[in-house]
């Protein structure tokens, strides 16, 4: 126990030399790479385990782990083949924020067993991923008019994140006739540029100038940044004021109102600021009344009467108006202004109605003189000299009569219906300037004339009306219109006689003759009356009196009121209808057809047609059009001899009305004629010629009794080795000689030979065939050599049979 605890101390001493060792070795010996920034994750920078000497194959029993000092972990160790690659993308202006010139990651390779430390030391290396940026996107230099050509001016520079060449190298100005650029170096190598002023600034031709100084870093591809530098020119007072015109000449009435404009004087600065602020005023030339008359306001330069003129004492003013800016050194300019007073127009004219005519009537013909008017002016000369109009839009016109004096006459004729009055303004104008004028209003009313006919608002009229009407009931207003006035506008309405069919219109329709309501007189049935066609007159009560008709169509619209009548199959009313049919009948056969006849409308009349009640739905079909009755199939032993159906013929009407029609159909046996080619064949039973139902089902018990006994017997037979000879034929079986099935249809298959077996009656001891089997009807044959007697009617070879039994099954 002793020696194990002094091998495991020993022991414990490498392990703890070889660890300083390895602390040691990391200690002294640093990795070196370097990298440029941005790489793809997953890119490889080297193999370490090679670097470092290690093998790749225990780095994983080893546990190597990669640390990082101090950042984010983006590089890693693949333990399988030992490369170290980039684990998360490096951007070295992130990872080394200021611009120095070199950028390192600091990483800790360790492994274990025994444990061992490396140094790694990463150099990330700049690539030209920033382009160049300025701080401010715009920049706004105030620069004065007045500044001399070469003087400097400071600007932003760009910043770039990129280090060495990577960083801003060059500025570059845009095209400019005034400005250009002088890049200069900082001590620390930073790049910056000043605006130099090229050409003297005229702030009145160019206020503002827009230019876009560029960074260009010295990458490749190399990167730019721009921004925006606005030059705004300050204003110096190098503009005098100056007016639009250098002499002014206005006119202005005498007696206008005190504070009127007579002119608006304006001068114009082509500075700005207070260097363009404009102050009026008088010059010492202007007179001292004539600053009285008018009031000058110095900041808009507008000119105003301040006393009342009078162009009797003063017909001219002259006036010299000084316009002077507001800058530190004034400048001013200076007009002329002449205000010559025009005599004033001051006596309104005047106008009078000697004669007037109102009402009148609207038939009045034309040059019918209805007023008399005088107008006269005080004033004299053009002041004095007036005219007199009325509107134009008026049927009336002015005709001189004399000096001064006019008659109003009518021009165009007069329709009371579209204007009833007319309020007519005299308007009398004298020619002096500005002209004074003066109206007058009268009002001309007219009378009515009973010139308009009565107007319906339709020419024709189509009225519908439902048969089976009640009589009295109100079919349609037919209101017509007069314009006229009072009795000239009281209408009468009348139906205009006409006789159909020896019937007077009066006698089936009546009119309101006060509100034209039309009336049926009678109820009417479409049946017999379609339409009536008839006029309706409209006479007012003027006189003389004027009238107008308007033709009425009367549409009598049918009502589904007829039930359908069912014509075929005739019967007597309540009775049944028998028909009669083979019971041989095939299939699509025509067994009926019902026919109804409906007298209304089409739309009502249109008939359709349906099984109520039937015996066998699958035996018959009914066309729901033309009303055929058709068998679906042929009739079997099983169908009952008479079938009952009943049939309802119904109407398109709302509410449908229908008939219904009752048939009894019997099916009877019909006899053809034998076959030449078919043979008797002796029988020894009696075949039965009428089957009822009770009959069938006792034979179709015994019948299958027999088939079992006779199935019994062939499969006992089949069981032996080789017959020697063929059985003969017994009463209950048929054994053909070849090896036959026994079949139970109708149509028998064997050996490709299809059998029809036919129904036959006994003569004198023989079977003899009569018709073809009904469908249903059952038996039990088997196939038997050709040659022996019997026939089949197939298609095939000749062949025998032997009929060994008749009973149905």
């Amino acid at each position: 126990m002793a020696r194990q605890l002094r091998q495991y101390s020993r022991r414990g001493y490498v392990s703890i030399f070889l660890f300083l060792s390895a602390i040691m070795n990391t200690a002294y010996t640093v990795t070196h790479y370097s990298v440029p920034e941005e790489m793809e994750e997953g890119s490889v920078v080297a193999n370490l385990a090679t670097d470092l000497g290690l093998d790749v194959k225990t780095l994983n029993k080893r546990k190597m782990r990669i640390d990082v000092v101090g950042n984010k972990k983006y590089l890693d160790i693949n333990k399988d083949t030992g490369e170290l690659f980039i684990l998360e993308k490096i951007d070295r202006e992130f990872l080394c924020p200021l611009k120095t010139t070199s950028c390192f990651l600091r990483l800790d390779a360790t492994i274990e067993n025994p444990i061992r430390m490396f140094n790694i030391e990463v150099e990330i290396t700049d690539i030209n991923d920033n382009a160049p940026h300025f701080r401010r996107g715009t920049m706004y230099l105030d620069i004065s008019e007045s500044s001399p050509v070469g003087e400097r001016f400071s600007l932003n520079n760009a910043a770039d994140p990129d280090v060495g060449t990577n960083s801003v190298k060059n500025y570059h100005l845009s095209s400019s006739e005034h400005f250009s650029i002088e890049i200069q170096t900082g001590r620390d190598g930073t790049k910056f540029a000043d605006l130099i002023l090229k050409k003297a600034l005229d702030r009145e031709q160019q206020a503002v100038h827009n230019l876009i100084l560029t960074a260009v870093d010295g990458g490749v591809p190399t990167r730019t940044g721009t921004a925006s530098i606005v030059v705004r020119v300050l204003d110096v007072n190098d503009n005098a004021p100056s007016f639009n015109e250098d002499k002014y000449v206005v006119d202005v009435m005498e007696n206008s109102p005190i504070g009127s404009l007579v002119i608006k004087l304006n001068a114009t600065d082509s500075d700005e600021g207070s260097n363009s602020d404009i102050v009026y005023s008088y010059s010492l030339y202007t007179s001292e009344r004539t600053q009285q008359v008018f009031n000058l306001n110095p900041e808009n330069g507008e000119i105003r009467v301040k006393e009342m003129i009078n162009y009797e004492d003063i017909k001219l003013f002259e006036m010299e108006v000084i316009a002077s800016d507001k800058g530190p050194n004034s400048l001013s300019g200076q007009c002329k202004l002449t205000i010559q007073v025009t005599d004033m127009n001051d006596n309104h004219p005047e106008i009078s109605i000697k004669s007037f005519q109102s009402p009148i009537k609207e038939n009045e013909p034309i040059d019918t003189v209805i007023a008399v008017v005088s107008v006269s002016d005080k004033d004299s000369g053009d002041n004095g000299v007036v005219d007199l109009h009325i509107p134009d839009n008026m049927p009336f016109k002015l005709r001189e009569s004399s000096d001064n004096y006019y008659e109003l006459i009518v021009s165009e004729p007069l329709d009371r219906e579209k204007v009833p009055e007319y309020d007519i303004t005299f308007t009398v104008t004298d020619r002096g300037s500005p002209p004074l004028s003066d109206n007058e209003t009268m009002t001309l009313e007219l009378l009515d004339v009973n010139d308009n006919v009565p107007q319906f608002p339709l020419s024709f009229y189509t009225i519908r009306v439902m048969e089976n009407n009640a009589p009295g009931a109100l079919l349609s207003s037919l209101t017509a219109f007069d314009p006229d006035l009072h009795e000239n506008q009281y209408l009468v309405y009348f139906i205009l006689e006409k006789e159909i069919a020896n019937t007077s219109m009066s006698m089936l329709f009546s009119i309101n003759p006060e509100n034209g309501n039309l009336y049926a007189l009678k109820t009417f049935d479409y049946e017999i009356e379609k339409e009536f066609l008839f006029h309706i007159e409209a006479r007012d009560s003027g006189s003389p009196p004027l009238s107008s008709n308007v033709t009425v169509h009367i549409i009598i619209v049918d009502q589904n009121d007829n039930a359908p009548v069912i014509v075929s199959p005739w019967r007597a009313h309540g009775s049944l209808v028998e028909e009669k049919i083979p019971r041989s009948t095939d299939k699509g056969s025509l067994v009926s057809k019902v026919i109804a006849l409906d007298t209304d409308s089409v739309h009502n009349s249109r008939i359709t047609y349906q099984f109520l009640q039937v015996t066998d739905a699958t035996l018959f079909s009914l066309d729901q059009y033309n009303g055929e009755i058709r068998t679906m199939r042929m009739f079997s032993y099983r169908d009952p001899r008479h079938q009952r159906l009943v049939v309802i013929a119904k109407d398109n009407g709302d509410p449908a009305l229908s008939a219904t029609v009752t048939i009894k159909l019997s099916t009877v046996e019909t006899a053809v004629k034998a076959y030449s080619d078919m043979t008797e064949v002796p029988l020894e039973y009696d075949i039965f010629s009428d089957l009822n139902l009770y009959l069938v089902i006792g034979l179709g018990s015994v019948s299958f009794l027999l088939l079992i006994t006779i199935l019994v017997t062939i499969v006992l037979k089949c069981q032996k080795p080789k017959p020697s000879k063929a059985a003969p034929p017994c009463r209950n079986s048929v054994i053909s000689e070849r090896n036959s099935t026994i079949a139970d249809s109708t149509l028998v298959s064997n050996d490709a030979y299809w059998y029809s077996l036919f129904l036959a009656e006994t003569r004198k001891g023989k079977l003899v065939v009569r018709q073809p089997v009904p469908k249903g009807s059952r038996y039990i044959v088997s196939s038997i050599p050709r040659g022996t007697g019997l026939t089949d009617t197939s298609d095939s070879a000749a062949s025998t049979l032997q009929v060994w039994d008749k009973t149905p099954i």
